[in-house]
């Protein structure tokens, strides 16, 4: 009862609503639980098309402890299996690789075609017998986890029960149709990523609002200033924060990246950055983008991968060499600058008469709205 009714404060109007209640942010089991109905409900982020670029391309990926496979098949798909063999439970692949004719076991070699399929099963029957009447191949291939890429995300639904990423995304898809079109990772450079001591629901918090900019961030707030942006909230689907004055960055020459193509005139200077629930964070300006998938390690850890995208490749556009290292430069400053307040957060969710807060009704809309989605997919999936 006691869970049930800190979540109705939660779910309850921003004006009079608190926040997640501690534990949610430092209790082992309140985690395991959030991992089964926040993100293994949903649609969860866990890598980049841009990590398997080409065909036969292979990475693991832990996903808050189980074993995933990402691979690139030879039509050029991305499809994410758990990389797990049928067979004995063997680990099909330890570290990023290409694969050129199968995904082998390396116990008993049983192999799998990149789409999954089980293919060879030597000496199955006994030796020098690769079949087995009651081993049927078909039965037997790689467990498929659903999967879609958007905007070179990665993501996946580990439980099979969300409805379809179009579906649940759709009004996302259309607010950001301008920019559906191809995006080219920046290149080395243009690819970090943030060991950070705090729960992951925390990087989102901040990730999606503006009200911290003027004492966390004085560098951009100097131009970009609080009175600048606006909220983004859809109730029990994404928020974020949007700017009217995005600034292109320019080198010594006064040149810019080259636009996306066919963008309307707002945004020209306007960008918006939005938190794809539960754990993605995205954002778009006229000319690049970037995409962070939050890791949860544990309840108290977090490894935000990031990476930058433009609307030319590197190979087209070699001219912009640096001005994409100094543009990654300053968005590292920027997500560096963040760092202390979640981990501090994360810090102050340890004091025990803390009530989860309260929130601005002008300036924490787009906060509570996370929150009250995280509420929901818990008592939904406590229910269930």
């Amino acid at each position: 009862m006691n869970k049930h009714s800190a979540l109705s404060s939660v779910l309850a109007d921003v004006n009079v609503a608190n926040g997640l209640p501690n534990e949610h942010y430092i209790d082992p089991t309140v985690f395991d639980e959030e991992k089964r109905s926040v993100l293994y409900a949903n649609w969860s982020g866990i890598g980049f098309g841009k990590d398997v670029p080409e065909e036969g391309d292979a990475k693991p990926v832990d996903f808050l402890g189980m074993p995933l496979l990402i691979v690139r098949d030879k039509d050029g798909e991305v499809g994410v299996f758990q990389n797990t063999c049928r067979h004995r439970g063997m680990i099909l692949v330890e570290t990023p690789r290409k694969i050129g004719g199968a995904i082998r076991c390396p116990y008993h070699s049983w192999c799998y075609s990149l789409k999954g399929e089980l293919r060879a099963t030597p000496h199955v029957g006994g030796p020098g017998q690769n079949k087995h009447e009651d081993v049927n191949r078909e039965d037997l291939g790689l467990i498929r986890v659903r999967s879609y890429v958007w905007r070179d995300v990665i993501f996946v639904n580990v439980d099979g029960t969300a409805p379809e990423f179009e579906e649940v995304h759709g009004a996302l898809l259309e607010r950001w149709e301008e920019f559906d079109k191809p995006v080219f990772h920046g290149g080395e450079t243009s690819s970090f990523k943030l060991e950070v001591k705090t729960n992951w629901k925390l990087a989102v918090e901040n990730y999606c609002e503006s009200y911290h900019l003027p004492w966390v961030h004085p560098g951009l707030n100097s131009y970009s200033r609080l009175e600048d942006h606006y909220n983004i909230e859809e109730r029990g689907q994404y928020s974020g924060q949007g700017t009217l004055v995005y600034r292109q960055l320019t080198d010594q020459d006064g040149a810019t990246f080259p636009d996306f193509d066919g963008l309307s005139e707002k945004w020209n200077e306007g960008a918006e950055y939005i938190a794809v629930y539960p754990n993605v964070l995205l954002g778009v300006q006229r000319d690049h983008a970037f995409a962070i998938v939050l890791e949860p390690v544990d309840q108290e850890n977090t490894v935000e991968h990031i990476e930058l995208y433009y609307a030319k490749s590197v190979d087209d556009t070699p001219q912009h060499d640096g001005l994409r290292a100094s543009n990654a430069q300053l968005w590292k400053t920027v997500f560096e600058e963040d760092v202390f307040v979640v981990e501090g957060m994360q810090k102050g969710r340890h004091g025990m008469l803390f009530d989860g807060g309260r929130f601005s009704p002008a300036m924490d809309g787009p906060t509570h709205n996370f929150h009250h989605w995280v509420a929901t997919q818990v008592e939904n999936g406590s229910a269930g």
